[in-house]
C-alpha cells in the first residue's frame, strides 16, 4: 500500500477527477437533470462539494487553505462580478451593433434557458426558474472552483510550480466539458466529426478560461473573485438574450469568446503588473504538510 507521504499528487488528483467525471457523464447521459425543471446538472456537483469536504478533512486542511479565505470576501466577489459585467457589456454591445447593422432589429430579453453546445434550450419566465438558475450556478462555481482551482492546484503545488499546477488543472477542466458534445453525438444531433471539433473547441476555450480563473486566484489569494466571474459568465448566458426575427442568441458563441478574451487580457495584464507569480497562491495559514507531503 502506498502511503500518503510517498504518493505523487497526480495520482489522487486523477482518481478524484475520474470519479467525478463518471458521475458527470451519468447525470448528463442518463439522468439529464439539466433538461428537467431544475435546468442544471447539480447532482454530480453537489457530490463534488461533498468529496471536496471529505478530502480536506482527510488531509487535515481547512477550507481557507484551498481558497475559501475569510478576508476581503465582499471586495473580491465585487471584483469578479465587475470583471464579468464589464467584459460582457462589451460582448453584448458588439453583438447588438453587428446585428443591428445587418438590419435584424435585435432586442434584449430576460428569461431562463439551459445552456447547450448547439444552442440554448428553454424559455422560462417564472420566478422559480430564475431562483433555480441562480442557485444552480452558485453550486456549480463552488464545486468547480473549489475542486479545480482550489484542491487540485493545492495538491499539485506540493510537487510542482504554480504554472505547472495550473496548466494541469486547466487541462482537466477543459476535458470536464466534453460530456456535452458526447451527448449530442450519442443522441444523433451531431455528427462524429462535428462532436470532435466541438469537444476540441471546448477543451481549448474552457481550458484557457480555467487558466484565467487560476490567475485570478493567484492575484487575490482566494477563490472569491474567480467564483464571482465564473458565476456571472454562466448566469448571463442563461438569463440575458439577444432576440431577432430569426431567433435568439445567434451570436452567443461570439459573445462568449469576446467576453472571455477581454477578461483574460485584463487579468493577465494585472497578473504581470503585480508580479503575482511571486505571491503565495493561497493566503490562508500553512497546512500541516507542504511540498514534502507527496514525496
Amino acid at each position: 500500500m502506498v502511503k500518503r507521504n510517498e504518493m505523487s499528487p497526480v495520482i489522487p488528483i486523477l482518481l478524484i477527477y475520474a470519479g467525478l467525471w463518471v458521475l458527470r457523464a451519468v447525470e448528463y447521459l442518463v439522468l439529464r437533470t439539466d433538461q428537467s425543471i431544475v435546468g442544471e446538472a447539480v447532482l454530480h456537483k453537489l457530490t463534488g462539494i461533498l468529496v471536496l469536504v471529505l478530502v480536506l478533512r482527510y488531509l487535515g486542511l481547512r477550507a481557507r487553505q484551498v481558497g475559501f479565505a475569510g478576508y476581503r470576501v465582499g471586495r473580491y466577489l465585487a471584483l469578479g462580478l465587475l470583471l464579468g459585467a464589464g467584459s460582457y457589456l462589451l460582448a453584448y454591445g458588439a453583438a447588438y451593433y453587428l446585428q443591428f447593422g445587418a438590419g435584424q432589429q435585435p432586442s434584449l430579453a430576460l428569461y431562463v434557458t439551459s445552456y447547450a453546445v448547439d444552442g440554448n434550450v428553454g424559455h422560462q419566465t417564472g420566478a422559480l426558474f430564475f431562483l433555480l438558475c441562480i442557485v444552480g450556478n452558485i453550486i456549480n462555481v463552488v464545486m468547480e472552483e473549489g475542486v479545480f482551482r482550489g484542491l487540485f492546484v493545492r495538491l499539485a503545488e506540493s510537487r510542482f510550480r504554480f504554472g505547472v499546477a495550473l496548466a494541469f488543472s486547466s487541462l482537466l477542466f477543459g476535458l470536464w466539458h466534453v460530456v456535452a458534445p458526447l451527448r449530442s453525438y450519442l443522441g444523433g444531433t451531431m455528427s462524429g466529426k462535428g462532436a470532435m471539433l466541438v469537444a476540441l473547441m471546448l477543451v481549448v476555450t474552457t481550458g484557457l478560461t480555467g487558466i484565467k480563473f487560476g490567475l485570478l486566484v493567484k492575484l487575490t489569494g482566494s477563490l472569491w473573485a474567480a467564483m464571482a466571474d465564473h458565476f456571472f459568465n454562466n448566469t448571463v448566458i442563461n438569463l440575458l438574450h439577444i432576440v431577432t426575427a430569426g431567433g435568439a442568441d445567434a451570436m452567443q458563441t461570439m459573445r462568449i469568446t469576446i467576453a472571455q478574451t477581454v477578461s483574460f487580457i485584463v487579468v493577465l495584464v494585472f497578473f504581470v503588473v503585480k508580479k503575482a507569480w511571486q505571491k503565495q497562491t493561497f493566503r490562508g495559514e500553512p497546512g500541516p504538510w507542504g511540498k514534502a507531503a507527496f514525496k
